[in-house]
Order: C-alpha cells, then structure tokens, then sequence
C-alpha cells in the first residue's frame, strides 16, 4: 500500500514528467508446516528482497499480522516492520493489519512509534478488527467481543500515538517517543461491511476498503459527513490488490509457483470458511485454474506488467514475492524481471502516452 490517498478520485498526470511507476511489495512470512526448517531463514531472505526493492524505488512495503497459524505467518507485525524500517530509506511501510483487539494499546503505540522514528516517519496503520475466532481464544478473548474490543481500544492507541499526555483509565499517561510525523502516524481501520466502514468514519483517521469501494465507501462518506467530518483517507478496495509476478514465460511459472499459490489461497480460503468471512476473496481449491480465475493472482510478462502499472496510476501494483513460501532462489527471478524489464518499459510507455497525448 502506498500512503492512502486524501479523499477519492485521484487519476493519473499523462503530463507528469516527474511519473514514477508505483509498487508494493507485501510479506507475511508462511512457511508450509512441512518446510519449518528454513523459516529463519525465509525472515532474512524477505529483507535482503525489501532492501533491493527499496533502492529501486519501491513505493511502500506492507506487513501482515496473524496469530497461531501453523504456517508461521508473521504474528507480530511491528516488529519486522522495525526491521524493514532499518533495511529501508525511502519506501512507506504499512501495517496491514494491526489486530488491535488483541493488542494492549499502550504498548502498541509505543512499538509504532519505535517503527515511525527508525524510519524517519514512514510508517502507516490499518487497524483490522480481526475475524479468526481461534486467535481471540488464544489472547483469552471471546471473538464474539471483538466489536466491543476495537472500540475501547482504538482511540487510546490513537490518543498514545500523539506522544501528548491523555486521560487513561483516570490517570494522564504519555507515551514516548513521540511520533515523527505529526500529530501522528496516518491510522485507517478495515472494513468489508458498511458497519465497519461507518466505525472507520467514527474512530480512524479514514478507510482501508477490503471489498470494492462502491461496497462500503457510501456508508463511509455518509458518516464522515453527518459527523461534519472531511472525507479522510480511503485507500484499498481499487481491484489493484493482485499479485503481479512477471515473467517471460508465463505456463511455466505458473506450473512452478502453483505450490505456494494453492498454499496461500487454502489457508486463506479454511479460514474464511471456518470464520464464516462470507466477503473473503480466497476459496479453498486443489485446481490451478480456479487460482488464476481468481484474478488474485497475474503472472505475466514483462510488457504485460508494464501495461498494468501506467493502466494503474497512483494504486499500482502489488507483488507479494515470497508468496506461500516461496524460497527466496525462485521468488528473485521474478522481482529481477519486475525491477530490471518491467519497470523501464513502464517509464517507456508512460512517455509514448505523454507524447500522444500533447499531439
């Protein structure tokens, strides 16, 4: 995710001259059960990939956080967002998302702003209010309170992330550092309902769409507004979410990636259907072409992708490189073909689009 946008509408300047493509690279750190043994490992090969992107201009590198997965996946965001924040110098970093309920949020803010001053503030955070039941039984927490959670603890994370003093539970804390960005990291909150979209109006500073905009953005807007509210931030919810792996012979790499995909699309796809996440865009399947249906998914050459991120304007694309475990000896030809084909054939394109346009 690249800074969320202020507002809506923001299009693409055929007459930038200054045009950069835009790109985010996205981690969650799975290892199949049965591959633990290279999961150190997989940790340091993720941040030898976002130092190499960041210098070739990343946009933002995002950060996942669940709890308890027998696949390892990242439990605890902020901390290799600090990691990422001393491997980088230019790329945003996003925490998408900080399952606030589970968190005390005192000590998140603190660990947030740890993450914002080693990156000279550039960190952003979508709050996700969380739907796996077993991660809440697993804090002592009945999922079924999770609502209730989110709205006792959201605006004391809020409050601490300002570094200024504030009332908690009858005694004025202040939590230090204070933030780098002022006054204080840009906070959206997730939502694949209206409900939660009206609670982003209410609490965050905007909204992260999980689902299509025209889903859950109205209500948004509309509480935004009879809050007397600006409209925010919105990001997310753009259909720029797929996965772009660009390669010059896309069978092939389909064939080889076809592991780590249905691994990434399954436990996605158990959950949802454990958790009853009826809007959840991963199902389960055994079928390669179910997954490149999906739309989740695009592996494609390097003029392929070039088209997509000019098409993509200020959203551009994600790449999630180390996609379901994938072992860092397959995943750096596809950045490379990304970075080293792609990426110039996009600045290319979007000068012969320039051009056309003026005549």
């Amino acid at each position: 995710m690249a800074a969320p946008e202020k507002g809506t509408g923001v299009t693409t300047d055929l007459h930038d001259e200054t045009w950069e493509p835009s790109w985010t690279l996205r981690f969650d750190l799975r290892v199949p059960p049965d591959q633990d043994d290279r999961r150190s490992a997989h940790f340091r090969d993720a941040l030898e990939l976002i130092g190499t992107s960041d210098t070739a201009g990343c946009t933002a590198i995002v950060v996942s956080e669940h709890h308890g997965a027998e696949d390892g996946y990242l439990p605890s965001a902020l901390t290799f967002a600090a990691a990422v924040a001393a491997r980088t110098s230019r790329a945003r970093i996003a925490i998408s998302a900080l399952i606030l309920p589970l968190h005390e949020p005192i000590h998140a803010a603190e660990e947030t702003l740890v993450v914002d001053q080693l990156s000279g503030g550039r960190v952003d955070v979508i709050v996700g209010l969380g739907y796996v039941r077993d991660e809440f039984w697993m804090f002592g927490h009945d999922p079924t309170g999770r609502v209730a959670l989110l709205e006792e603890k959201l605006p004391v994370y809020m409050a601490a992330l300002t570094g200024e003093p504030f009332t908690f539970q009858g005694r004025t804390v202040q939590v230090t550092p204070g933030p780098v960005q002022r006054p204080r990291p840009v906070v959206l909150l997730a939502a694949s309902v209206p409900a939660a979209a009206r609670r982003a109006a209410r609490l965050a500073d905007g909204l992260h769409c999980l689902v299509p905009r025209a889903l859950v953005e109205p209500a948004y807007l509309e509480e935004r507004s009879a809050l007397g509210r600006d409209n925010g931030f919105v990001a997310g919810g753009d259909g720029s979410a797929t996965n772009v792996f660009v390669t010059d012979d896309p069978e092939r790499s389909w064939a080889e990636l076809a592991p780590y995909l249905l691994h990434e699309t399954n436990a996605y796809g158990r959950w949802a259907m454990a958790n009853d996440a009826n809007r959840h865009l991963y199902q389960p399947t055994d079928d390669l072409g179910a997954v490149k249906a999906s739309g989740m998914y695009a592996v494609e050459t390097p003029a392929d992708a070039a088209r997509r991120l000019v098409d993509a304007g200020p959203a551009g694309v994600f790449l999630n490189p180390l996609v379901g475990g994938v072992p860092r000896a397959v995943a750096e030809p596809y950045l490379a073909a990304f970075i080293d084909d792609a990426l110039p054939q996009a600045r290319a394109l979007h000068k012969e689009r320039q051009g056309a346009a003026r005549v």
